[in-house]
């Protein structure tokens, strides 16, 4: 699992790591002192702190702080991850077109660079109906994204109804397709349908998520042309976590 780890780095030491690393297919994670700025549809920065910085195979992008779950700043999918030298200093940044974002990772001072190389074989369907899977993911938001907040649940638009309507931590309108099982070409179809229809009636940005627990290689590709992400959901909150159900009445 671990394929390479680097103690206490200097800059050009990390430069070289992350180059050989960041598009080998590897888990990439840097633990330090850095400086987070994110620029697209809204500007904010986090001031230089100790941070964890992780990149997947995927290229998606979280930035975490010392506490919480929610990351201070991610980018959920990438066109271009760079690494370069800025001031003697080591700057990662991750881009992406459609929105044009940017998330922008100055290392101050790294204390650990490490890659793994996970293995991505599971298949599975989760346990539960799509409607159990809906209110529970309704419930839990953070589980398809950090800062999501759920509007609505089947909201209908001209072409079916929405599984959940949401807007995330910038702003923006969101549409998410559930999938119990391995989400195909058919379940990018139906969500781009639902976005496009959603965008001819709210102002301001739309985005599209297809939250599942697998995707065939086919239906990922169309979801990067068509601006699309895919968010990999493999566990549900246990039963235990559901609200207390009135008794029958009858």
């Amino acid at each position: 699992m671990l394929h390479a780890h680097l103690p206490r780095p200097s800059a050009p030491e990390l430069l070289a790591f992350l180059r050989a690393h960041l598009h080998a297919g590897l888990l990439v994670q840097i633990a330090g002192e850095m400086e987070v700025v994110y620029a697209g549809r809204a500007v904010s920065m986090a001031e230089a702190g100790d941070y964890l910085l992780l990149v997947k195979p995927d290229g998606s992008v979280q930035v975490h702080g010392p506490r919480g779950v929610k990351p201070v700043n991610w980018q959920p999918r990438t066109d271009g991850i760079h690494a370069f030298l800025d001031d003697g200093r080591v700057v990662i940044e991750a881009e992406r077109r459609s929105p044009a974002e940017v998330v922008r990772v100055t290392v101050l001072e790294g204390a650990l660079a490490c890659a793994f190389r996970l293995r991505d074989e599971a298949r599975f369907m989760l346990q539960g109906s799509e409607a159990q899977m809906q209110a529970a993911l309704a419930r839990h938001p953070h589980l398809i994204e950090p800062g999501l907040t759920v509007l609505d649940r089947e909201l209908l638009v001209g072409v079916g109804g929405v599984d959940l309507y949401a807007r995330d931590a910038r702003g923006a309108y969101v549409v998410v397709e559930l999938k119990r099982g391995r989400a195909t070409h058919d379940a990018v179809h139906q969500l781009a349908r639902y976005v496009e229809a959603v965008r001819t009636q709210v102002p301001g940005p739309v985005r599209g998520i297809l939250a599942a627990p697998d995707v065939t290689a086919p239906a990922r590709t169309q979801l990067d042309r068509q601006g699309l992400t895919f968010v990999a959901v493999s566990a549900l909150p246990a039963p235990e976590d559901e609200p207390e159900r009135q008794p029958a009445l009858f």
